[in-house]
């Protein structure tokens, strides 16, 4: 049964406004990515393919940085660039924390013990990695963890970037 309110909430709960910050960096990064390789493609149906992955991530991204004004915040956002470096060790973080979620999910489909062990010294090794590339983010001000406000510019600078980015 789907749950009335008798009024919208005022704001976001801190847990979904993190979760919505993980699918806008997320997204926005593989955004830009699919706009670069979209000029490169040369085949009709796998180019139209692009345009709709293109066409869908634009679109979530546009609709999930509606809920930002409703985050548990309360400065503006100001506009700071994005560079090269924190777009490529957000990508590594993203990769890194697909890798740990993907090996934890394919632990639990093992029968076989040796194979258990080979997934689970590979995932030991992707939280490990993880965890590197999270300290490298962190001490550049990439990803300043401790900080939603910070947090959330840089989302919506880095969603603004890929939304705008040319196709």
């Amino acid at each position: 049964m789907e749950q009335s309110y008798s009024r919208p909430p005022q704001h976001l709960a801190w847990h979904e406004t993190l979760e919505i910050h993980e699918l806008v960096a997320f997204q926005s990064i593989g955004l830009m990515k699919l706009k670069k390789a979209y000029r490169e493609i040369t085949d009709p149906e796998l180019k139209e393919i692009y345009r709709l992955s293109i066409n869908a991530l634009s679109k979530n991204i546009s609709e999930l940085l509606q809920f930002y004004p409703m985050a548990p915040r309360s400065d503006r956002f100001d506009g700071d660039r994005v560079d090269k470096l924190p777009f490529y060790s957000g990508d590594l973080l993203g990769l890194s924390k697909t890798s740990v979620r993907n090996y934890a999910i394919a632990i639990t489909e093992t029968a076989t013990d040796s194979v258990r062990i080979v997934l689970t010294k590979h995932l030991m090794g992707a939280i490990d990695l993880h965890a590197k590339i999270y300290q490298y983010m962190y001490k550049r001000g990439f990803y300043p963890s401790y900080n939603l406000n910070k947090l959330l510019n840089n989302d919506v600078n880095l969603a603004n970037k890929a939304l705008s980015e040319p196709i």
